[in-house]
Parts: structure tokens; C-alpha cells; sequence
């Protein structure tokens, strides 16, 4: 589909090696918490966005969807906040980039400025880009205030998990598709009144002779309009009302192809729309990114579209479904639930 390598801008330029300010010049010995620097080392702001294009190609593991660049960089469409890489070097040597960004215009703070992972705080299983993980307390020191990183990984930070004050952030929710056949496997691994009421919500669907439409990527339009009310009946409000939001994720839809796969999935109850669910597809695993349901004419649609997405997935290969972070009040109920972390400073 779109091109999702940074735009050939005419006045792109590349950023200049100038010497780090006092505060950044590390001498062979000095202490950074608790963790020793051998040699010197420089730290470079990249705010260009074909350099921070090229240090994330060199540095991120792709191991999951937030790790890619197009991922990333439909926030970046959407928002246009702009890129505050930290490249440590030695030596000419790149040994870890920090990729952050400076949000001054958070929708639901207006007041609220501060730097976060460049893509904004939607992001999450988040790893640091480094060649050793001793390097990453030295990025985090140097990095500007306000700091927000959120929803990190703790795959590879060994002992810093005990060294930096990292606080515990809310765990995302995994379901692992290996042992089963299909959705009445997973069903099997509930308690009786779980799985009664489940299977209760997908009969009450399937009576009414839902129509599924597979990846007509129009009906996007229909998930924010369904989320957007979802909201309002509860008297909250919806991160779609910002208008950047739903460019990041047309985007989404755009750029998909070159690293991860999009997948749509509308449910029709005669002439209506029941439900609408946006699924990004990455190594094996089946990511459930935005949805929007019409709960209030049609109860039990989420658990219908939830039964029919377990299948969806196995039949497709899959060995497991990303349900992301935010319990929402019902996902630590059925699936397994995975520890992030946080830091602030």
C-alpha cells in the first residue's frame, strides 16, 4: 500500500556531530546511578526524521507490532510531534538510540507537555534500542524532563529492573492459540459459568443471522462512529474526538503491507452495523488494535466478535492473541495477563 519510508523533503537535513554539553560527557570511571562508564561517550539529538528512519532500521528487533517503523510513523502522520532521538556513540560507534518525541498539545491535558516514546503513549511491549542493556540507564539519565515511558517490556532489562525505578504500568493481555482447535478449545479452559454466559452471547448473535465482512477497510468510518457513542452512553470521552487520532489510524490502514498486515472484520445485522474490528497481523500474532460496537441494540456482540476473532486466528496460523493493554473491566476474566513497566521522572 503507502510508502511508509520518511518523506524526500528537499530541506531534509542531516544532523551535525557537536560536542554534548558537560552534563552529557561521560569520563572513564564516572558513575551514571549505579553503573559505571569505561570509556567517553556522546550523546546526539536526531530530530530528522530520515536519520531517526535509518537508527530505527539499524536498532529495533521487529519482534513485535510497535516495533516497526511504520507503526510508529502513522503517529507521527497524525500528530506531526516532532522526533527527539538520544543516539549514544562511541567512537563513531552507535550504541543505543532513546526514540521519544515532545507531545505540547495532549488531548485529554491541553496543559499537560512532556516527552514520551515517539509515537505517543499508545504504544506499548516497548524494548530499548541498545546493543547492551547497560547503556540504557545512561540514555535514560541524559533524556529531557518531563519523561514519560510507559509500558515497557521487561524482556532483556535482566537486574535494571531492580536498579531502575521503573513502577509497574497496567500488564497487557495475551491469549496463547497453540493448544487449540478453535473456540470451544478456549471455552473448555473456563469455569462453567464463564463459558455458559459466553456461549449464551454468541447464540443470541447468531440467531439474529449476522452478516461477517471480511476487510472492507471503508467501514472504518462505522468502528469510530460505534466507539464514539460506545463513550458517550457512558459518559466518557473518546480519544477519536481528536481528529489527529483517526488520521493515525487511516494511516494504520495505509501503510500496512511492508512490515505488518491489516485485517478488518464488520459484523451486519440486517441493515446495521453490529460491530467493527481493526486487527494488525505481525509474527504470528494476531493484534486486536481498535473496535467499535453497537452494545446497545445488539448485546453480547463483543463476546461474538471475541469467539469469532479465536478462530479467525487459528485458521489463519496464528499462536496468539495480543488483546493489548487496559482491562477494560473484563479481559483479566479470560486471558493471561503480562507485566510492563513504567518510568517518570
Amino acid at each position: 500500500m503507502g510508502d511508509s519510508s520518511p518523506d524526500n523533503r528537499q530541506d531534509s537535513k542531516i544532523e551535525k556531530e557537536e560536542d554534548p554539553p558537560d552534563s552529557l560527557k561521560l569520563e572513564p570511571g564516572k558513575e551514571i546511578g549505579s553503573f559505571f562508564v569505561g570509556n567517553f561517550l556522546k550523546i546526539e539529538v536526531i530530530s530528522d526524521l530520515d536519520q531517526c528512519y535509518k537508527l530505527w532500521q539499524e536498532f529495533s528487533p521487529m519482534r513485535n507490532l510497535f516495533d516497526t517503523w511504520e507503526f510508529r510513523y502513522a503517529f507521527y502522520l497524525g500528530y506531526k510531534y516532532q522526533p527527539h532521538f538520544l543516539l549514544l556513540k562511541k567512537n563513531g560507534e552507535n550504541l543505543g538510540v532513546l526514540s521519544i518525541w515532545y507531545e505540547d498539545n495532549n488531548f485529554y491535558n491541553k496543559n499537560k507537555t512532556r516527552f514520551v516514546w515517539f509515537g505517543s503513549d499508545w504504544q506499548e511491549e516497548i524494548s530499548f534500542y541498545v546493543k547492551d542493556k547497560n547503556y540504557i540507564p545512561i540514555l535514560i539519565s541524559a533524556a529531557p524532563s518531563p519523561l514519560y515511558l510507559n509500558a515497557i517490556s521487561t524482556e532483556g532489562l535482566g537486574d535494571l529492573i531492580f536498579k531502575i525505578p521503573f513502577q509497574e504500568d497496567e500488564p497487557k493481555y495475551i491469549l496463547s492459540l497453540e493448544n487449540f482447535k478453535n473456540h470451544e478449545d478456549f471455552l473448555m479452559t473456563l469455569k462453567k459459568n464463564k463459558r455458559r454466559n459466553l456461549r449464551k452471547d454468541r447464540n443470541r448473535i447468531l440467531k439474529q443471522n449476522p452478516q461477517i465482512v471480511i476487510n472492507n477497510f471503508s467501514d472504518f468510518k462505522y468502528l469510530v462512529e460505534l466507539a464514539k457513542n460506545r463513550f458517550y452512553q457512558r459518559g466518557e470521552k473518546a480519544d477519536w474526538e481528536d481528529s489527529r487520532r483517526i488520521k493515525t489510524f487511516e494511516k494504520v490502514i495505509e501503510l500496512a503491507g511492508r512490515s505488518y498486515q491489516t485485517r478488518m472484520i464488520t459484523i451486519k445485522i440486517g441493515e446495521k452495523i453490529a460491530g467493527v474490528d481493526l486487527i494488525c497481523i505481525l509474527n504470528n500474532t494476531y493484534f486486536t488494535v481498535k473496535c467499535g460496537y453497537n452494545v446497545a441494540e445488539f448485546s453480547g456482540i463483543g463476546n461474538f466478535i471475541n469467539l469469532f476473532e479465536i478462530d479467525d486466528a487459528i485458521k489463519l496460523g496464528m499462536k496468539k492473541i495480543d488483546f493489548l493493554q487496559n482491562n477494560y473491566e473484563w479481559k483479566a476474566k479470560y486471558f493471561k495477563a503480562f507485566s510492563l513497566l513504567k518510568y517518570e521522572k
